[in-house]
């Protein structure tokens, strides 16, 4: 069985001093009323990870970030590579987020270098799938989201792919409040997964397949409940504790 993971993704929202707040207040939410049998990971932004490290280091909650440098170092200004991210105490790394992949350009190939890069630190990368509406409108959907995994994912080590997190999120749902039906989002998943299969083999199997795209309370149950979903990565319902607390126990009851 793969353990269900929620993965919050702040994206550009807070401050430090106000994530050092929020951290504190959810690990005494969850000393109170743990959350068994399932995985917690917060990805912030890179100022918020050197506060946050010895507040979550040894709990349940893993210090993630929302992006890496393909580079291990170099003459690279505003990069931040892999080494300095695990030197600080991320554990797992979000790349190729469709806002990376349409604000900076990101190609397949930049994302495969940079899952590439958080394996080798021994880091989790989650890397990001997903198609745009008008893709799906025309049924390209299915060809989009393939060709996204195999020109990221392919020439990672199979030996190591249960080191690696997939998160397929249709662009058309990610901050907009409309959720794909828990049908097309098991539908993607699962195609999701028989490419791991192609690629990785009987290891793929062990790949956690995230849905991500307005996650929030009221839909979490339904969409973990598909055969294919192993939790969410979650956007706003994230920054609110009670709302990223509630998805996790949505998760905890279909493990």
């Amino acid at each position: 069985m793969r353990t269900p993971l929620i993965a919050g993704n702040w994206k550009m929202f807070t401050t430090a001093s106000e994530a050092t707040t929020w951290a504190r207040a959810l690990l005494e939410d969850l000393a109170s009323d743990p959350v068994r049998g399932v995985d917690l990971a917060l990805h912030v932004p890179f100022t918020h990870l050197a506060p946050l490290a010895p507040i979550l280091r040894d709990t349940a909650v893993a210090l993630g970030a929302q992006d890496v440098s393909a580079h291990a170092e170099g003459a690279h200004t505003g990069e931040v590579s892999a080494a300095m991210l695990k030197d600080v105490g991320t554990r797992t790394v979000v790349v190729g987020h469709s806002e990376r992949r349409a604000d900076h350009g990101e190609s397949d190939e930049l994302v495969l270098a940079k899952a590439a890069a958080v394996m080798a630190a021994d880091m989790v990368p989650v890397v990001c799938v997903g198609e745009l509406e008008a893709e799906r409108a025309a049924g390209r959907h299915e060809d989009v989201v393939v060709a996204q995994l195999r020109g990221s994912l392919a020439g990672l080590s199979p030996a190591r792919a249960d080191q690696l997190v997939v998160a397929y999120e249709p662009v058309w749902a990610i901050g907009t409040g409309r959720t794909a039906t828990a049908a097309d989002a098991q539908a993607m998943c699962a195609l999701t997964r028989q490419v791991l299969h192609e690629l990785f083999g009987e290891t793929g199997t062990a790949v956690r397949v995230l849905y991500g795209g307005s996650v929030k309370p009221g839909n979490a149950a339904e969409l973990f409940a598909q055969a294919d979903i192993d939790g969410g990565l979650v956007g706003g319902a994230s920054l609110d504790r009670d709302s990223y607390l509630a998805i996790a126990r949505a998760a905890r009851s279909n493990a």
